[in-house]
């Protein structure tokens, strides 16, 4: 290689690659974001008339030890960063494609676009440069925490409804989703009693655990953290998981206590995440 092209080389490696200030920055911005939540029991599941879907029963009794939930979903902008940052790939070997044909959705502001697998890894990331035990919330978890601490509230909005563009990110036209909106940058609406933002549409929500319809048949009360395993994705060798929080292509599924399942390898361009942190 001549000195020209390793100089033009070592100078778009260093702009493409982000600094160590860079990357403490953004890791400091996530943990000062984190949001105490303290920890209860609570009624979990669907108490009746919040969602059409069987498996948001029954109601059960959980407890919960104390931890941090993000107020933010993350952004396109930091999940960037961290790819840059990491060589990060994708697990969908789609991604590349998938955004050149949704580019719209991936603008820096707005929430980041990640499988479940690249959610788990930026807040593993995290938590490796912090020295904190960072991961996906449980489903436990984001659910008490979009209840404001298990209460009952159907919207994780400012006061429990839900009024499209008012306080929950959700585009209809003559009754009926725009299916080309977009998703909006996180924090444009109040938020829920606890401080947390977008819980209730915007974008689906990747949560730690793996997804079962009638897991909450069995659900253990402490802590729980999800089946062994999840249900078989259509593709041979996957699982699906769980996400939570509806998104902004439907109105009545973004619930506090909707459930949804997407297989744990593929992308959704409503489909977004937030980190946990355990309590010291």
């Amino acid at each position: 290689m001549s000195r020209f092209y390793l100089l033009l080389y070592v100078i778009t490696l260093t702009a493409c690659t982000p600094n160590e200030q860079d990357i403490q920055k953004l890791v400091q911005r996530h943990l000062d974001e984190m949001v105490f939540v303290e920890g209860g029991s609570f009624m979990m599941g669907n108490p009746g008339g919040w969602s059409v879907r069987k498996d948001t029963w029954p109601p059960h009794k959980v407890t919960l030890d104390s931890f941090y939930i993000q107020k933010y979903e993350v952004t396109n902008r930091d999940f960037d960063l961290f790819r840059k940052a990491t060589g990060y790939t994708s697990s969908d070997d789609l991604y590349d494609h998938f955004r050149k044909k949704h580019k719209a959705h991936f603008a820096p502001e707005l929430p980041a676009i990640a499988s479940w697998w690249d959610a788990k890894a930026f807040c593993q990331w995290l938590g490796q440069h912090s020295g904190r035990s960072i991961g996906l919330p449980t489903e436990a978890q984001w659910e008490y925490a979009a209840r404001s601490r298990g209460q009952m509230l159907r919207y994780a909005t400012n006061d429990g409804e839900a009024r499209a563009g008012v306080n929950i990110a959700n585009d209809v036209k003559r009754g009926y989703t725009d299916r080309y909106a977009l998703p909006l940058p996180p924090g444009s609406f109040p938020p829920n009693p606890l401080g947390l933002y977008d819980m209730s549409g915007n974008a689906y929500e990747w949560v730690h655990d793996n997804y079962q319809p009638d897991y909450y048949e069995q659900s253990p009360e402490h802590n729980p953290r999800g089946p062994e395993t999840g249900k078989p994705s259509l593709d041979e060798g996957m699982q699906q998981k769980v996400v939570r929080g509806g998104h902004i292509y439907e109105l009545m599924g973004n619930t506090t206590v909707t459930r949804g399942d997407l297989s744990e390898y593929f992308l959704y361009r409503a489909t977004s995440f937030r980190c946990a942190m355990s309590s010291p």
